[in-house]
């Protein structure tokens, strides 16, 4: 299977760690998505989000700094038992944060469909929360 990575980078209003419990708080994920959440905060602890459209497990958690979390996607031609790697890294910019995020080994053909997924869902939501909130 041929794979692709994707790298985004967004800027939010808010805290390093405001962000990071934003992806790993399971109450604070579901508000801002709209959609059920289960996150462990543990290393090698499972996550399901968006009811279980996706769901993995944890590699790396460095509060306020590094998230590393193996992905699985519910998508057609996604193998079953193939995961992406998925890495949220936290910047400090005065009073905000810049985020860095890769998603690597994503099926080729999945590639587009996550980079506009993530924009929508995850930076775009997150956002949204912190305006409204």
């Amino acid at each position: 299977m041929k794979t692709k990575n994707i790298k985004q980078t967004v800027t939010f209003n808010a805290s390093p760690i405001d962000i990071y419990n934003l992806l790993m708080d399971s109450n604070k994920h579901a508000a801002f998505t709209g959609d059920v959440a289960k996150l462990s905060t543990k290393i090698k602890g499972e996550f399901s989000v968006f009811g279980g459209y996706c769901h993995g497990y944890n590699i790396e958690l460095i509060p306020g700094s590094k998230i590393v979390q193996a992905w699985h996607f519910a998508e057609d031609g996604w193998p079953d038992e193939h995961y992406s790697i998925c890495t949220f890294k936290f910047e400090p910019v005065g009073d905000k944060i810049k985020l860095v995020f890769t998603q690597t080994d994503i099926p080729e053909h999945k590639v587009d469909s996550l980079k506009s997924g993530w924009k929508e869902f995850y930076w775009e939501a997150i956002k949204s929360y912190i305006k409204n909130n």
